[in-house]
């Protein structure tokens, strides 16, 4: 059978898993604090005993953009977006510790401070508790003050700080849980340099006309890789028929 078949079959895979990315970035295109991914193949020579003739695609550890998304105003106390390059420290439902950009906050039943999704905050010693409070503020550096029960509005009193961190991002893996996590799982200290704004939310850096425009050009390639297996298949037939002529 024709090599042909199988260069053009790796091409329309490569095509396929890049289309899927795409689509998970334009489907999180309104999701808090999502960074979007890139979909990542090149082309291999492959290597034999004489020079290498044939070209196959080759997938590679795919990345994540980690520029910052724009921020939206929600004026709500709880609310926190990063500025500039850092993370928010949470606890995954392993219990390992994850970072996320996803600042929407909120207090539990139990006190616990937890995102959106539901994830433990971290602060200085765990998961942040916090005691019950008329108000609650969130620092620039991440630093949580309330006004307990019964207290004057001038009282407030500090009760942690959120653990905000920034490790280098060419270390910065993303999880099937859309969590980002650093390669060896090494938990990454606390960096006094990262600050947070307060009642604004980070919204996805995902540019969804690029998206649909790279999704386009994907699926005609996708049409270019099958019309060449087919072309494949008929010269494949076309050499049976003469070898039974012959």
């Amino acid at each position: 059978m024709d090599k042909s078949l199988y260069i053009s079959m790796t091409g329309a895979s490569q095509n396929m898993k890049a289309q899927a990315a795409h689509a998970n970035n334009l489907a999180n295109v309104s999701t808090t604090g999502f960074r979007r991914d890139f979909e990542q193949a090149r082309s291999m020579p492959v290597f034999g005993e004489t020079f290498p003739t044939r070209v196959y695609a080759m997938t590679e550890r795919p990345g994540s953009d980690f520029s910052q998304g724009a921020l939206i105003e929600t004026g709500r106390d709880l609310d926190v977006a990063v500025e500039g390059e850092g993370w928010i420290a949470v606890q995954a439902p392993d219990g390992s510790e994850a970072y996320t950009r996803a600042g929407s906050l909120a207090v539990d039943a139990f006190g616990m401070l937890r995102t959106s999704s539901g994830l433990p905050v971290l602060g200085n010693g765990g998961p942040i508790a916090i005691p019950p409070a008329e108000k609650i503020e969130i620092g620039s550096d991440g630093t949580i003050s309330i006004r307990a029960l019964g207290e004057a509005p001038s009282v407030m009193a500090e009760v942690d700080r959120i653990k905000l961190v920034k490790p280098d991002n060419a270390l910065v893996r993303k999880g099937e849980d859309g969590l980002m996590r650093v390669e060896g799982q090494l938990e990454q200290p606390a960096d006094a340099a990262v600050t947070v704004t307060t009642g604004f939310l980070e919204g996805s850096n995902v540019n969804a006309v690029s998206e649909m425009t790279s999704m386009l050009t994907l699926a005609r390639q996708f049409e270019l890789h099958v019309k060449m297996m087919r072309t494949a298949e008929e010269n494949a037939q076309s050499t049976n028929r003469i070898l039974q002529i012959s």
